[in-house]
């Protein structure tokens, strides 16, 4: 009797073990190694991505570099996309970010009269639309729709958590084709030097584009008049060539501030 019992109670062991639950962290493990991608971005600006050539290929690359014809000659923008470490060269001065310093090397006497802090990565912002949105510390949210000559295009509103970049106030709209997804404006705010957001969006023109390594990117963009928040007739044309878009980082040195430049306090 005494044997029997044990065999039985062994029995009832051996069965609960089996049927107990896995631990939650066996599942988990297991979950994760499942091949499933979910998107961080709201529907809306991931259409918008799609349509230039997705996000993921945006994030491979490393360089970007482009130039753009002015009255003193070509200005040549490169730009660390990791690191954002950038260099503007003209003809009459050069400007770069090292990653900590931001200098200024004016050449052959020529005196630089820009604003520097004002004018690091703002091309580039505007030429890397819309990847540039997908930097982290963003909020999107959707926007009145704007309607120009006869055809209407949705809206996200893109704003920034405090203390992203040095205006935190601004924000930026970018107003696609519903049906193509790709990007035909973009309304944009300026805080810099400023206290506080501002009701004034100005309006960029998005709609000559190329592709560079995979990536729908513009060719040309068009500065609008405006009024009431809305534009009315092209003001200017700005060019892009030579662009350069490459997984490849830029070596380091060509960021630093060469002898005799100064330092943008």
């Amino acid at each position: 009797m005494k044997k029997l019992s044990f065999i039985l109670l062994l029995a009832i062991l051996i069965s609960a073990c089996k049927n107990e639950t896995k631990p939650e962290s066996t599942v988990v493990d297991e979950v994760s190694k499942e091949d499933i991608t979910t998107s961080i971005y709201p529907e809306a600006i991931t259409k918008v991505f799609e349509a230039h050539g997705g996000i993921d290929q945006w994030n491979k690359m490393q360089t970007l570099s482009f130039t753009m014809e002015k009255p003193n000659g070509n200005e040549v923008t490169t730009t660390h996309l990791k690191t954002r470490a950038e260099l503007i060269d003209t003809p009459t001065y050069s400007m770069g970010y090292d990653g900590e310093n931001l200098w200024v090397n004016e050449k052959d006497d020529n005196e630089y009269k820009g604003n520097a802090r004002f004018y690091k990565g703002l091309m580039m912002y505007f030429y890397a639309m819309p990847f540039i949105v997908g930097d982290d510390g963003i909020i999107y949210e959707e926007a009145e729709p704007l309607t120009f000559e006869g055809k209407t295009y949705p809206g996200i509103l893109i704003s920034y958590e405090a203390g992203i970049g040095v205006s935190p106030d601004d924000q930026y709209i970018i107003y696609y084709d519903d049906e193509t997804g790709k990007m035909q404006w973009l309304a944009y705010t300026v805080t810099y030097g400023k206290d506080g957001k501002s009701k004034e969006f100005k309006f960029i023109r998005y709609n000559n584009w190329q592709t560079v390594n995979g990536l729908i990117v513009p060719k040309s963009i068009d500065w609008y008049k405006y009024e009431n928040n809305q534009p009315t007739e092209k003001r200017n044309t700005v060019e892009f060539k030579d662009v350069v878009l490459s997984k490849d980082a830029p070596k380091d040195s060509m960021f630093m501030m060469p002898e005799g430049a100064n330092i943008v306090e």
